[in-house]
């Protein structure tokens, strides 16, 4: 159906149809333009939820890393980036191929519609024109026509009259012939004019009007064909970034399904096993009666949580299966003075004790100072366990020869663009690249010497890691002969296992293997000078050599049989003897004790 045709009479209903055509087409405008700015927040959102819960750019990312269910987020997180970024590319998608060019189009549909009704109003206005110019004629060949009528009347009635002259007969003859050719032109030009209106009315109504209708119409059409474009577009833009999104629910599922809890439990123990052996079994120790004997709480490294934490950061290692139930009730704590008084006049063996004491109290002081200063841990990290630190020498040793690489990298490219120069001069001088290519180089013997350095210490681990058939009896207190750490925290008023009285400690302290071990002070070794040579209560081996530079120990080799004196009283160290001059302490991590059995027994 044609709109030229069948709504030839509807010029205005036409006009407010074709404006509330644009009108809404503006709206649908408003409307994409709206769900774009939703996108848009909607991707910002998604992306700062994941940026939030990015880890961190510190040690513990890479302690995380190593666990398939965190792997599995990271990867979670990033496929949630590009999921977002898949929703700003539909508000692009939407800003281009929808907003601006609805807009644009818009806009000229707007003139085109002025320009149809423009022609439309001045068809309109021509047509009213030449009907007024039709009404005009109509009206004078009317008056002429009642004009020539009256005159045609007076003429008869002068010339029926016998007193009028002959003269106002013929004056009143002639009026009445001039108004009858009046008439006469006057019906000429009327039905001259009126043909050429019907014509004019004719190609109004049926040729400009309809083309101009015809107009409206197919604009109106390519309106409506232009809005159902954009709200395909509109699917389209969501359905292009499907498979995208797809792939990112897809790799959310495989970072899921990827997830092992068998794997993550084995990596706890990858993370923090120590490396050394669990203790053996504890053997039964009979001093009698004469002395009431409490449990070392020390004899296997467990390290009492202080009264004042804040006194020291650093922790002991605690074996877990250790815990404090049995303690001895709380006695009245005598003045130190008042028990040293009363152990000088106790038996030998007592004040031998209590020099020990006394000694590992100084060296837990001194190490407890030294920690203080000393920050973060060796270079070596020899103050993990044996496991522990292989794994980070591997691991500085892995970072080195990335570094090395970069380097090495760097140089093949400077070495190729300095050829580029010799070959070219133009483009630059070659001198200009040598003393980047020496930086580079002693950067390299650097990094090599470092990468040397460090995997002499793994070496030095790996032939001190024990192997899984050894059954013997090793603590945890020490692992290296370097800045090994040992949590030596004594209870409050309980007495050592061989009773002598130490005093109570608030704060958690470190002993470390380098620092001076159990010796005895000068003001107290005058006293002992004459204290009688101790029995063989049994033998060792070393398991591990042991220089012994500081002042009462002793220096072993590594397979070296010795005999025991005295034996751990649960700070970590064991006295021994070669000869009868030369005696000393060694850690009782590095040997493996054989006691007699008199010695079990008394």
């Amino acid at each position: 159906m044609s709109w030229g045709t069948e709504l030839w009479d509807q010029f205005d209903n036409l006009e407010k149809h074709t404006q509330w055509g644009i009108e809404f087409a503006e709206k649908y405008t408003k409307f994409v333009k709206e769900r774009s700015e939703i996108e848009v927040n909607y991707a910002k959102q998604i992306r700062n939820l994941s940026k939030k819960y990015q880890p961190k750019k510190n040690s513990r990312e890479e302690e995380e890393s190593k666990y398939t269910f965190c792997r599995a987020f990271l990867v979670t997180l990033n496929e949630l980036n590009d999921y977002a970024g898949q929703h700003e590319v539909i508000a692009e998608n939407l800003t281009s191929q929808i907003i601006t060019e609805l807009t644009r189009y818009l806009q000229e549909l707007k003139t085109e519609r002025k320009s149809h009704f423009h022609d439309g109003r001045k068809a309109q206005q021509q047509i009213e024109s030449s009907w007024k110019q039709l009404e005009s004629c109509k009206r004078r060949f009317e008056r002429d026509c009642k004009e020539a009528d009256r005159a045609q009347q007076y003429f008869e009635k002068m010339d029926a009259d016998i007193n009028v002259t002959k003269a106002d007969v013929e004056k009143a003859r002639q009026q009445a012939q001039m108004r009858h050719q009046m008439a006469s032109d006057s019906k000429s030009d009327y039905s001259a004019y009126l043909q050429k209106f019907n014509q004019e009315q004719n190609e109004h109504y049926y040729t400009v009007i309809p083309n101009i209708f015809q107009k409206l119409q197919d604009m109106e059409e390519k309106r409506i064909e232009r809005l159902g474009v954009c709200m395909k577009t509109f699917a389209d833009v969501d359905r292009q970034v499907l498979p995208i999104v797809g792939k990112c629910l897809d790799g959310m599922t495989k970072a899921a399904e990827s997830i092992e809890p068998k794997t993550d439990s084995n990596q706890v123990v990858e993370s923090y096993k120590s490396g050394f052996e669990a203790p053996g079994d504890v053997e039964f120790e009979d001093y009698g009666q004469a002395m009431k004997r409490t449990v070392s709480e020390t004899s296997l490294s467990n390290s009492r949580e202080g009264k004042d934490k804040s006194t020291s950061k650093s922790k002991g290692k605690l074996w877990p299966f250790i815990k404090n139930k049995n303690k001895s009730p709380k006695q009245h704590k005598e003045p130190l003075s008042h028990r040293l008084n009363d152990f000088m006049t106790s038996k030998p063996k007592m004040l031998r004790t209590l020099r020990r004491g006394l000694s590992l109290k100084l060296i837990t002081l001194n190490s407890h100072i030294r920690s203080l200063f000393e920050g973060s841990g060796p270079e070596d990290f020899s103050h993990l366990p044996p496991e522990q630190r292989r794994k980070k020498l591997q691991g500085k040793i892995d970072e080195l020869n990335k570094d090395i690489q970069k380097e090495m990298d760097q140089r093949d490219a400077l070495t190729k663009m300095k050829d580029v120069y010799i070959k070219n001069p133009q483009m630059g001088d070659p001198t200009s690249v040598d003393p980047r290519l020496t930086e580079i180089g002693q950067t390299i013997e650097k990094l090599q010497s470092e990468v040397q350095k460090f995997e002499g210490w793994l070496a030095e681990v790996e032939e001190r890691m024990p192997s899984k058939s050894d059954t013997h009896r090793r603590s945890g207190l020490y692992e290296t002969q370097n800045n090994t750490a040992v949590s030596n925290n004594c209870a409050q008023n309980r007495e050592s296992p061989d009773g002598s009285y130490t005093e109570e400690q608030t704060s958690e302290t470190q002993v470390k293997a380098t620092i001076n071990p159990p010796t005895t002070t000068p003001d107290i070794d005058d006293e002992f000078d004459d204290e009688e040579t101790l029995p063989t209560i049994g033998t060792c081996k070393a398991l591990y050599p042991f220089e012994g530079h500081n002042e009462g120990t002793i220096a072993v080799a590594e397979g070296e049989l010795l005999f025991v004196i005295e034996e751990d009283k649960g700070d970590g160290w064991t006295r021994v003897r070669r000869s009868e001059d030369d005696e000393g302490y060694v850690p009782t991590s590095y040997i493996e004790v054989i006691l007699e059995t008199n010695a079990k027994d008394s």
